[in-house]
């Protein structure tokens, strides 16, 4: 029989203790400061609340609760004296049945861990689906780990734990994670398909309009049938929409979406995320035959990251109008124009202007999204309430100084281009941290024919800087040019600069925030609300109707464009049920 929320809020606390036992290896004080919380509303609260308990303990306890777990295929395994959670987990990683090679390299990566970091190697070996990783992961993320900052590593240690203590209070509950389980499984399903040169190295690459795009978009289209949406089509530009109707015919419609194209070399999450778990909410609707009291349209943007042609969110900017008929000019790296890549995938570009939404048949637009950065895996918090998508600015420019001989011109009489956009850099990121939350990158840096022994005459750079509302991305802007100028004057150099791109800022409408936060809360997860850093498809629809986002936590310290991307079934559960509660409750506000 599984352990239910109400027996351990009932119990007494000795108990309630003993009933969590082996949820954090050797560690019940754990249990015992948590219980303070009682009662749980959820077991996501459960979850939280022991978290919190670790995340308040001194750094003595925290090292005594990782010194707890024992080494992966180390002696505890040998010896057979590992818990019985254990001794299931590195099972399930084949751990027990390693190759005496593979053993050997695995207890010599103890050995440097230990001696490194002076507390043992953790890793939720059972990953990200609980089904367990590979040998071939587990001894990469161990090598990868090795390079890590000790206090970096401490967090990575502790949210293992974390992750670990999940998948056993999963066991203990019986809990249903099958929504998560799905929609990761369509993450993995859909990585398959990728551009050529990419598939051999193992890589995901998917840009706009290649065989491995369209591939991606007859998948989603496929899946979209299955799944119960009454229509499915591919549009003039390539997006996937498919449309779940409204109990009214006629009914306006809520808007969701995100896009399936990739960075070269990227996430399987990134993007892709925003249409699964709304496709899983269409086909919980369609199981338990609901209507909802709108029509509810889920859409797969075909190109939003720029990678093959350099016209960023193509695909939501065509929904409101935002084509530039010059965009089919422009070629790709082979020579080919993207008129010509339409045509290939039988697109038609005189169809183009018709896919234009009328504002006023839309309730608004949600977007859920992977968060892609570390705030909400080190805060151990699963979902993010997005306030705000940060208007940005960006430049490209190129200081020019005095190319001259490194010995004999001595250092008051350099006019060094490279130093100067040395000074730059620094004075960009102290005036953006002065606000907490401004970024400012400088992201590109040449020194044009550069030598060892020459002093930069040349230095090119780029500069982008953003932040969560206009005024205060504009100041940090004024002050970083003001800085620019002080320091080239002050050096006896020049620049030449040229604004690249400016975007404005995105605030969530509040209302749709809101809905956002009580789908959350009636979780029992934390409330975080955050800026988006990262541009969105939801930036273009803010343009012509209300938005607002829901951010889920990435794993591996929520690295995204990069191969590591990715997210746990538990996180991804609890966003689909968060859409869901949003679903439901905006259907009972248009019932009144």
């Amino acid at each position: 029989m599984s352990l239910t929320l109400d027996q351990l809020n009932a119990a007494a606390p000795g108990d309630a203790v003993a009933l969590l036992d082996g949820t954090y290896e050797h560690s019940p004080w754990i249990a015992e400061r948590a219980l303070a919380a009682r009662p749980f509303r959820s077991l996501a609260h459960l979850k939280h609340a022991l978290v919190q308990a670790v995340a308040a303990a001194s750094t003595d306890e925290k090292l005594g609760l990782i010194r707890a777990h024992p080494e992966l295929a180390g002696k505890a395994m040998v010896s057979k004296t590992l818990t019985a959670e254990s001794t299931h987990e590195q099972g399930k990683a084949g751990l027990t049945d390693c190759t005496p090679e593979e053993f050997a390299k695995i207890q010599q990566l103890n050995a440097d861990y230990n001696a490194k970091f002076g507390f043992p190697f953790i890793l939720a070996v059972r990953g990200p689906r609980g089904t367990g990783l590979s040998k071939r992961e587990i001894i990469d993320t161990f090598e990868r780990r090795l390079h890590h900052h000790p206090d970096f590593e401490l967090g990575e240690a502790l949210r293992n734990i974390h992750r670990i203590a999940e998948i056993r209070l999963n066991d203990k509950f019986g809990a249903d994670v099958s929504l998560g389980n799905d929609v990761w499984d369509w993450h993995e399903a859909l990585s398959a398909h990728t551009d050529p040169g990419y598939a051999e190295k193992g890589q995901l690459t998917v840009t706009y309009l290649t065989d491995a795009h369209r591939a991606c978009a007859a998948q989603i289209s496929g899946l979209m049938r299955d799944c119960g949406f009454d229509s499915v089509h591919i549009d003039a530009v390539g997006n996937v929409v498919g449309r779940y109707e409204g109990a009214t015919p006629g009914a306006k419609a809520l808007l969701t979406g995100s896009h399936y194209d990739t960075v070269r070399n990227g996430g399987k999450y990134d993007g892709r995320l925003g249409i699964f778990v709304a496709v899983a909410c269409v086909r919980e609707l369609k199981r338990q035959g609901r209507r909802l009291p709108f029509a509810f349209e889920v859409v797969g943007f075909a190109e939003e990251e720029g990678q093959r042609y350099k016209a960023t969110f193509l695909g939501s900017g065509a929904l409101i109008g935002h084509f530039d008929p010059r965009w089919l000019d422009q070629k790709d790296a082979d020579g080919i124009t993207m008129r010509e890549a339409m045509r290939h995938a039988g697109l038609k570009e005189e169809d183009i202007p018709k896919i234009q939404r009328d504002p006023a048949r839309y309730l608004g637009f949600v977007e859920v999204h992977i968060e892609q950065g570390p705030v909400l895996t080190e805060l151990d918090i699963p979902l993010g309430i997005v306030t705000s998508i940060n208007g940005g600015v960006r430049y490209v420019g190129e200081m020019i100084g005095m190319a001259s001989h490194a010995g004999t011109t001595p250092m008051g009489r350099r006019r060094d281009a490279a130093a100067a956009v040395a000074e730059l850099i620094l004075f960009a990121e102290q005036r953006a941290a002065k606000d907490g939350d401004s970024v400012a990158t400088v992201g590109m840096l040449e020194v044009p024919s550069g030598s060892i022994n020459v002093v930069p005459g040349r230095c090119k750079f780029s500069l982008d800087i953003r932040a969560p509302n206009d005024p205060q991305r504009d100041a940090v802007v004024r002050d970083v040019l003001a800085a620019l100028q002080e320091i080239a004057d002050r050096r006896g150099v020049r620049f030449v600069i040229e604004e690249a791109m400016r975007a404005a800022a995105a605030p969530s409408a509040p209302a749709w925030q809101q809905r956002w936060e009580k789908a959350v809360e009636s979780l029992g997860v934390p409330l975080f609300r955050m800026p988006s850093g990262a541009g969105h498809d939801a930036m273009k629809l803010h343009e012509v109707m209300p938005q607002a986002m829901l951010f889920v936590r990435g794993i591996n310290s929520g690295i995204s464009h990069n191969p590591l991307e990715s997210s746990t079934n538990d996180d991804i559960q609890l966003a689909v049920q968060a859409f869901q509660h949003l679903l439901d409750s905006l259907a009972a506000e248009q019932a009144h």
